[in-house]
């Protein structure tokens, strides 16, 4: 017996989608060669037109080019000129500061050195015045203790005798 069948094989399901894959496939590629057709016509077109334009532009393109280069030199003057203006300025400022910094440290050197000279004046008037002071109460405790001391030895002479 054979084992080949008489009747038309039925195809399979994975036959079945190969099939359609390929018959997308091939619908694909001709769909891309007419969108590729289409873009290089197109692109043709569109060079034709920028020649033509180009020169126009070209042309006015030097003339803003132009226009633009004396707007920026003029502009370029006009900050030279303004930060020469306030370089000027803040030099004045500087040494007007300079100037008073300077003038106040000297204020305040001259009441530094006035507060010591009233200072070492009232220091040696407080010192004088307080030797003067201890000298005097010295004074007063040696009379007080010569006439303790006399008072005794007449105690002690009159007690001896």
């Amino acid at each position: 017996m054979s084992n080949n069948s008489t009747q038309p094989e039925e195809k399979g399901f994975f036959e079945k989608v190969k099939e359609t894959i390929e018959h997308l496939w091939d619908g694909t590629k001709e769909t891309a060669e007419d969108v590729k057709d289409a873009a290089e016509h197109k692109i043709e077109d569109i060079k034709e037109k920028v020649t033509a334009k180009k020169a126009t532009a070209t042309k006015e393109a030097a003339a803003t080019k132009a226009a633009v280069t004396k707007k920026v030199a003029a502009t370029a003057a006009k900050a030279k000129t303004v930060a020469a203006d306030v370089k000027a300025k803040a030099e004045t400022k500087t040494k007007a500061i300079t100037a008073k910094v300077k003038e106040d440290v000297a204020d305040a050197k001259k009441a530094t050195a006035d507060v010591k000279a009233k200072a070492s004046t009232k220091a040696k008037a407080i010192t004088t015045k307080a030797k003067e002071e201890a000298t005097d109460v010295k004074k007063a405790v040696a009379a007080k203790t010569a006439k303790a001391a006399t008072a005794v030895k007449k105690k002690a002479t009159a007690a001896s005798k």
